[in-house]
């Protein structure tokens, strides 16, 4: 059965929505920041990827932000696709910089050091981007909202990206496997990469988001 939700009902679920927004916004500048001024002090190509991702992700956050402050749909739809375009190629480009960073590394065995401050970002990323991903859900699924739905998506990429770069940081820090670091670089590329694609198609945000 459909649940009606009432206009007074809809208002808060979309204020909880701009909040779960405004909180994405938020860590992911934190995480980047601390990330990728970790994985330069560590040369690590795993969380110099991950950090510029996480920049990304509040960029792709922003935009959402930027869209949900116009009433006029004409405009909305088309502040979206002009925000997914560029966040689209700027994925592209930190997807090129984490294959080339991490090729090399393979290539003249550039062993990274090992980043704890690494580890533990990650894994608090592992354990907070679920329940984010999954109140965004919620939400969207109240409001029929496609939009917040799709972002909901791009968190649940955040976690798997975490992931990732917690196995190969982990892997690096206990047990001094250094080629971990950029092999889980390289498996995050194709991810980031698609995400790309996708930005520059337009098709991550596809509906309307009040």
């Amino acid at each position: 059965m459909q649940t009606i939700v009432s206009e007074d009902q809809r208002s808060v679920l979309v204020r909880r929505g701009r909040m779960l927004e405004y909180f994405t916004v938020g860590w992911n500048l934190f995480e980047g920041a601390v990330a990728v001024g970790a994985g330069i002090i560590a040369k690590s190509p795993t969380l110099v990827g991950f950090g510029f991702d996480s920049f990304i992700e509040s960029t792709s956050g922003a935009a959402l932000l930027w869209r949900l402050r116009v009433d006029d749909e004409e405009t909305r739809e088309r502040r979206e696709q002009v925000a997914l375009r560029v966040v689209g190629a700027s994925f592209l480009l930190v997807a090129a910089y984490v294959a080339y960073d991490s090729i090399t590394s393979l290539i003249w065995r550039e062993a990274p050091d090992a980043s704890y401050i690494g580890v533990g970002l990650t894994l608090v990323s592992v354990v907070v981007m679920p329940f984010l991903a999954r109140g965004k859900r919620r939400v969207a699924k109240q409001i029929k909202s496609r939009a917040l739905e799709a972002d909901s998506k791009q968190t649940d990429l955040c976690v798997y990206l975490s992931v990732i770069a917690l196995g190969g940081l982990t892997l690096n820090a206990l047990f001094g496997w250094w080629w971990a670091d950029p092999v889980a670089a390289l498996v995050m590329t194709p991810i980031i990469v698609r995400e790309g694609i996708e930005g520059l198609r337009g098709e991550a945000c596809t509906d309307d988001c009040h």
